[in-house]
């Protein structure tokens, strides 16, 4: 009887296995940058984070390699320090090779390094009420 008890214990681990939960502010590739804001600020030129790709024309309109965005404007209000979200890092390539731009990888660069570094421009910059979540 132990036999078959432990069998069916053993068997009900390994059909059923425990999946983690990933916070969904982690999923896909993302990256941290503080770029300047762009845009004349009116409806059909609004004031947005430089390499924020451009509303969809319509919904079968083919998706950019940048999936999602998110921004605060800085305390002076010339930078957005924004989060990008891709499916694929290459969609990264372009602000990647801006070496005008501060970028951080989010998960590999340090949670500390990253609020140091953008606090000199927004001073209430808190990293964990950032980012957003992509479905």
């Amino acid at each position: 009887m132990k036999v078959i008890i432990l069998t069916c214990l053993l068997f009900a681990s390994t059909a059923w296995p425990q999946h983690r939960k990933v916070d969904p502010r982690n999923t896909y590739n993302r990256i941290i940058v503080l770029v300047p804001l762009v845009g004349s600020g009116t409806a059909v030129d609004p004031k947005r984070p430089m390499y924020a790709p451009a509303a969809r024309s319509s919904p079968t309109a083919a998706q950019p390699g940048i999936i999602a965005y998110s921004f605060q404007v800085s305390d002076d209000g010339k930078y957005a320090l924004t989060e990008f979200v891709a499916r694929d890092r290459a969609a990264f390539a372009g602000i990647l090779a801006d070496k005008q731009v501060k970028v951080f990888n989010k998960g590999s660069d340090k949670k500390d390094d990253i609020e140091k570094e953008l606090k000199k421009y927004k001073k209430d910059f808190d990293l964990e009420k950032f980012g957003l979540v992509v479905p």
